[in-house]
């Protein structure tokens, strides 16, 4: 009896696997190719979300992305036209429209990735090399200046005009690259640039560029300044001038006024007492002639003793 339900049991086990492996499911973002000792069976692809009935361990399921993918390359150094050396990066999006010649071709995404990277990268070399660096780099002739004095910066810029610019480069590489994934069973559908840059050499030259036009720009406000200085300061000499002129003719006016009311209170003092008037401005002479240290060799006869000879008589 307990060998039979052992052996009922492992019946039953078997029974289940081989139950479970006779449906599978397919969700809404992939789809599944079926095969059948590695060859794909009648109706291999099964697109549709649901559940669905197969052979157990005879048929096996593939499980592939529905929804769009991803590719990111590598960073190229490619010469343009003009024999000017940049680093691209470019990316692109993706996804299998054909499952079975996919599941053929490249077997899995990985590998899948690795037939784009030689796709992608091959015609974006190729296209790139046959145009100018101002055709990778802008997307229009129009030049856009911030403010009037920086309008020269651009002005080499602004004399190369161009034909095709960076969204036509990139339908191209779309275009070329796109004619080459369908043998894959993948249909590519986006090709970006993320950036461009120079190369080191090249870099230091466009920096030193860079440089020498902030400079030339510098000094150009420099020069500006100095000549508002100048004229501000000619506008302060002048007004400051003015101002001297003006208050020197006020001052001179006023010591007139002060010298001629001085020249009537003297000359009105004087014909009230002009003996004492006379005496005053004698004391008023020698307080200025005779000091401690001077001496004074003057004649007895002279008016200069007047009021010291009459001393003693007044």
């Amino acid at each position: 009896m307990y060998w039979k339900k052992v052996l009922i049991y492992i019946i039953l086990l078997i029974g289940l696997i081989t139950l479970s492996n006779c449906f599978y499911t397919v969700s809404e973002t992939e789809q599944v190719v079926i095969t059948q000792f590695g060859e794909p069976i009648k109706n291999p692809v099964k697109a549709e979300a649901g559940l669905y009935v197969k052979i157990p361990f005879i048929w096996e399921v593939h499980r592939f992305e529905k929804r769009f993918l991803k590719w990111d390359g590598y960073p190229n150094q490619i010469p343009t036209k003009d024999k000017k050396y940049i680093w691209v990066d470019t990316t692109a999006r993706w996804r299998i429209s054909d499952p079975l010649k996919f599941l053929k071709s490249v077997g899995n995404e990985q590998n899948a990735q690795g037939r784009l990277d030689d796709i992608i990268d091959s015609t974006t070399r190729d296209l790139i090399s046959k145009n100018m660096l101002i055709e990778v780099v802008r997307t229009s002739n129009r030049i856009t200046t911030i403010e009037p004095s920086d309008e020269d910066v651009h002005l080499d810029e602004a004399k190369e005009l161009i034909s095709l610019g960076q969204q036509k480069i990139l339908k191209e590489i779309l275009l070329s690259a796109k004619k080459l994934t369908p043998q894959y069973g993948i249909e590519l559908l986006d090709v970006r640039i993320k950036r461009v840059n120079y190369i080191d050499q090249v870099l230091r030259k466009v920096y030193e560029r860079m440089i020498s036009e902030r400079k030339r720009i510098a000094e150009q406000y420099r020069s500006e300044g100095q000549g508002k200085k100048a004229e501000i300061s000619g506008l302060k000499e002048k007004e400051l001038r003015k101002i001297r002129s003006e208050a020197y003719k006020k001052a001179q006016e006023i010591i007139g006024h002060a010298d001629a009311e001085a020249t009537k209170i003297y000359a009105e003092a004087y014909n009230k007492d002009p003996e004492f008037y006379s005496f005053i401005k004698t004391l008023e002479t020698y307080a200025n002639t005779i000091k401690a240290n001077n001496i004074l060799i003057i004649s007895t006869d002279s008016d200069y003793y007047k009021y010291l000879k009459n001393y003693k008589s007044r």
